[in-house]
């Protein structure tokens, strides 16, 4: 049975989180995450593919061929990639050299498959882009979560802005790739822990 458009914002910021509850797409969580502006960028940037991919291939889901569903998925997918890709190219070039390769690699991002072939490919046209929404929500909120801790103590900066004054060392290892490690795992920790508390269940 489809979600309700509210539900399937709800199950993709909390019950369905990518980052901290089905840990998927750690490729960008982990490489992209060393600051605020570029959690949130990559995560609007996937989310604008994930609406988009969810949407067409619902509304195609019935004329096209089993045997071709898959790469009929990449197709559509790898279009909306291409178009992100040339809007940062032409109006944002700091932002895509920032995001480098991590950009095209959407096309591969295993969040974007999983709910065409989860959810897109058997619902219709309103559910799936709510759901394309609501995981996108939750990924961007992720991404920029982790940004900001990591920018934060790395760096201390919020948001390219100075928050720490000079006289506190800056913990340079939070953004390097064993931080990133490490801010993610806390961070599914905290969330896993809030929900078991907000559904009354006891993990042993």
């Amino acid at each position: 049975m489809a979600k309700k458009p509210l539900e399937a914002l709800r199950d993709g910021i909390l019950n369905d989180n990518p980052s901290f509850v089905q840990v998927i797409g750690m490729c960008p969580t982990l490489a992209v995450t060393t600051n605020a502006v570029n959690g949130i960028c990559m995560g609007i940037a996937t989310t604008f593919v994930l609406v988009c991919s969810n949407t067409v291939i619902s509304l195609i889901r019935n004329v096209i061929p089993e045997k071709v569903r898959i790469p009929a998925y990449i197709v559509v997918i790898a279009t909306f990639v291409t178009v992100i890709e040339f809007i940062l190219k032409a109006y944002f070039l700091e932002l895509n050299k920032a995001l480098g390769i991590f950009i095209p690699l959407i096309v591969v991002n295993c969040i974007i498959f999983a709910r065409a072939e989860s959810f897109a490919g058997k619902n219709k046209p309103i559910p799936s882009l709510f759901d394309g929404i609501g995981i996108g929500l939750g990924f961007t909120a992720a991404l920029t979560l982790m940004g900001i801790i990591r920018e934060f103590l790395g760096s201390g900066t919020f948001f390219g802005m100075t928050a720490l004054p000079e006289a506190i060392p800056r913990t340079v290892f939070m953004i390097l790739p064993p931080g990133a490690f490490i801010t993610l795992a806390v961070l599914i920790a905290c969330f896993n822990h809030i929900r078991t508390r907000r559904d009354g269940r006891i993990v042993n």
